[in-house]
């Protein structure tokens, strides 16, 4: 290699050419990090598809300017780009030519730059950004280039350290910044795929490409916590999921901006990307025709490719339930709220069934939920009084074991896996469950959705309102004066613990005045503040001894 302080496009195909060999080392194992449950392909295989193409295209360069092979191996990415993750990638690449434009070589200065517009391409191609993908982790690489510039050290090599570096932080940080990856325990496959790509170039930079036949790249792993518990599964709404549906188009004088506005209301996922004469187009829809039609309009589609998401999700199941451990009894929830759900997944909840009150889930739902999980006994904890009946169907529905544990409030679920004992049979978890949930009364303090008069109580619409163990016992204008007139019918001798779960309309201050106030209340008591997110109640209240 020359100098590393100026490269030439030789060196930069040779770059690209190293990174495509040290991500295929790993393809297979950035396939298995795919935790979304409607695959939209292979992520590792897609991305060295598409490095592949560049690199072929970068060997047809007409020369061995850093613009012309920069040019090329964008061309190359577009042509031969497969799924979600390799279109993104050519944005990438696209980007990186931009900025390489009309330079026979490029600086530590110049490669910086070109990584700026990269990112800048990659947001640019996608009609939703999601953080805690790929995206973010060009983001974060092409912003590291640019601080190690700014302070003075700006070697090609310095440069690429930083940005692998950056790249692997970026990955191992994913989970906190998408709420799928964290409750999987996994990192965003794109994301692992671009750090391989960016260390394999670094490899080539440090003249390692001889060295590295006999290794493999590293799997970076989440920087959260790790959990002993069961990987999480949660099921997902009774929705169809449709196409995976892309094509390449070409024509004349259309522009990508105005293709991406008339498809943006017509699916998900969307990306395209290209320029005046070639577009490369990804859309998840229900519909493939419509958006086949519309590109025929604009002229001829090319490597058409329509796969069915729904079938793909069935698969998912089957190989998440295959890469599950064995676990001789598991437990499925129904529960609402992003934060209610952390807590019961932290206290090891198999799979969570999104829903509750007044969004009770079907039975479709919840034996979705069952089937997702490897143990052949599960326990079902429905949460609610009105999706009980619901949770019963289920025994008669698969051959696995089923109890329904009869929780009807969001305390008794919690109670009750407090209770469960990974050492305990079936029986006697069973039994020790049911006791659990029956030593927990829960308060619930809402609002009236309309004006009623019931019992004793005239209420107005929007007052506030308190449930206790689901029974209307109070109407007030205040959540505190509620919840203390509550707690003062309950006999709390004999009580330890109050819990206060603040749903997705309270504020974590407005919960830390309440359980102020309660303390003041009652300062013998142990209180705990919890973030619950759940819709309709602003507090779940537990107590218990």
């Amino acid at each position: 290699m020359k100098s590393v302080e100026s490269l030439n496009g030789q060196d930069l195909r040779g770059m690209m050419a190293t990174a495509t060999s040290w991500l295929e080392k790993s393809a297979a194992n950035i396939d298995a990090l795919n935790v979304f449950p409607v695959p939209d392909g292979d992520t590792g295989t897609n991305m060295l598809l598409t490095m592949r193409s560049s690199v072929e295209e970068a060997y047809r360069a007409p020369d061995s300017s850093a613009a012309a092979v920069s040019q090329a191996i964008a061309k190359g990415a577009l042509m031969g780009a497969r799924g979600n993750s390799g279109v993104i990638l050519s944005q990438i690449w696209s980007g990186l030519a931009q900025g390489l434009k009309g330079k026979e070589s490029f600086t530590a200065v110049d490669l910086t730059e070109a990584l700026q517009q990269a990112a800048t391409a990659a947001y640019k191609g996608i009609g939703n950004p999601v953080e805690g993908t790929i995206l973010t982790v060009i983001k974060d690489a092409a912003t590291a280039a640019q601080g190690q510039m700014e302070n003075g050290r700006g070697s090609l090599i310095s440069v690429m350290e930083i940005v692998a570096d950056a790249a692997s932080e970026s990955v191992a940080n994913t989970p906190k910044l998408l709420p799928i990856l964290r409750e999987s325990g996994v990192v965003d496959a794109g994301g692992q795929g671009l750090y391989t790509i960016l260390e394999g170039a670094l490899h080539h930079l440090r003249g390692e490409a001889e060295q590295i036949q006999f290794r493999k790249p590293q799997m970076i792993t989440s920087n959260l916590p790790q959990s002993t518990r069961v990987p999480q599964m949660t099921a997902v709404e009774e929705v169809p999921y449709g196409y995976c549906t892309e094509f390449m188009l070409k024509g004349e004088k259309f522009t990508t901006d105005e293709i991406r506005a008339k498809l943006k209301k017509k699916g998900q996922s969307l990306i395209v990307v290209g320029d005046a004469t070639t577009a490369r187009i990804h859309i998840h829809t229900i519909d493939p025709g419509n958006i086949i039609r519309y590109a025929t309009s604009l002229g001829t589609i090319h490597q058409v490719s329509v796969r069915n998401m729904d079938e793909q999700y069935q698969d998912f199941l089957e190989m998440q339930k295959e890469r599950a451990p064995a676990v001789d009894i598991a437990t499925v929830a129904v529960v609402a709220g992003e934060g209610l759900t952390d807590v019961f997944t932290s206290l090891g909840v198999a799979a969570i069934v999104p829903g509750g009150q007044t969004m009770n889930p079907s039975t479709k739902e919840i034996l979705q939920a069952v089937k997702s999980v490897a143990s052949e006994k599960i326990f079902i904890l429905p949460n609610n009084k009105n999706v009980i009946l619901t949770a019963q169907q289920i025994q008669s529905l698969t051959d696995k074991r089923i109890e329904v544990v009869l929780t009807e409030t969001i305390p008794q679920g919690i109670a009750a896996l407090l209770a469960f004992g990974y050492e305990a049979d079936f029986e006697t978890n069973a039994q020790l469950m049911g006791e659990a949930k029956s030593r927990v009364r829960t308060i619930e303090i809402t609002h009236a959705t309309r004006s009623a008069r019931i019992a004793s109580l005239n209420i107005k619409k929007n007052q506030v309102i308190g449930l206790l163990d689901g029974e209307l016992l109070m109407a007030g204008n205040e959540p505190l004066h509620v919840l203390n007139k509550m707690l003062a019918e309950l006999n709390l001798k004999s009580m330890e613990i109050i819990t206060i779960y603040y749903g997705a309309d309270t504020s974590a201050d407005e919960a830390e005045w309440v359980s102020a106030g309660i303390r003041e209340q009652h300062p013998r008591l142990q209180i705990e503040v919890v973030r619950g997110d759940q819709p309709h109640s602003n507090y779940i209240v537990s107590i218990e001894a």
